[in-house]
This record gives C-alpha cells, structure tokens and sequence, in this order.
C-alpha cells in the first residue's frame, strides 16, 4: 500500500489553503464540511438536523473517493455554534452510524466559516 499524501475534493474548492480531505497510508483525514446548498454554494437554508445530513453526505463522498465508507469512521469532531442545537444533531448524526460508533468530540465555538452553525471533521481508517 502506498504512503504517499494525497489530496481529496469533490464538487467545490476548499475556502483556503486546505484540502478537504488527505489520504495517507491507511488514514483519510476530513477536514471540517459545512452544510452547502450546491446550486448556491452558500449554507444550505434547512433545518439544523438537516444541515448535519449534508456534512455527513460531503463526508461520505470524500471517503468514497478512497473506497471506503462511514463504517470506517474512527474518529469525528461535531463543532456547534449553540450546543441548545445538539439534540437535532445527534438525531441526524445516529441516522448515519452504527456500533461500534466512532468516538466523538462535540464542542461550541463562537462562529463557523459562512456563519454556517454546525462543522464536521472525520477521521477514517481501513481495515
């Protein structure tokens, strides 16, 4: 198996000098998705729950590049704007994983990029 960096992106550019997701040896590490309305390219105007679909569909698509899939999420970091949001999160978010499931950070911070209100990062390992 190689062990070479290489860069992952799917539909848009990153909003900075990142790429949205880097494979290396047996590791993909996502950087963090934002809810985006593809046709806009601004935060999708949804409900909170939904918004968090769309993270974990981006997530999902950049794991896909590597032939892996949510199940090989070993790690993921939810940053919310307001933690009163996180019930409607974890509603969605359980939606996507199964047990054994990754283990997770959820953190409030004080604003996200585009004022989006919810953040995703994931970590995924192959077997």
């Amino acid at each position: 198996m190689a062990t070479t960096k290489r860069a992952l992106s799917i539909g848009g550019k990153a909003l900075g000098p990142y790429s949205s997701a880097v494979a290396h040896s047996s590791m993909v590490f996502v950087s963090g998705q934002l809810p985006m309305d593809p046709s806009t390219g601004d935060i999708a105007k949804v409900p909170l729950g939904e918004k968090c679909k769309l993270v974990l569909e981006a997530i999902k698509g950049l794991l896909a590049l590597e032939g892996l899939g949510l199940e090989h999420v070993v790690k993921t970091t939810v940053f919310l704007t307001d933690l009163g949001d996180f019930a409607e999160m974890n509603q969605a978010y359980e939606g996507y994983f199964s047990a054994p499931y990754p283990a997770r950070s959820t953190i409030q911070v004080a604003a996200l990029p585009k004022g989006s209100p919810i953040e995703i990062e994931a970590i995924a390992m192959r077997d």
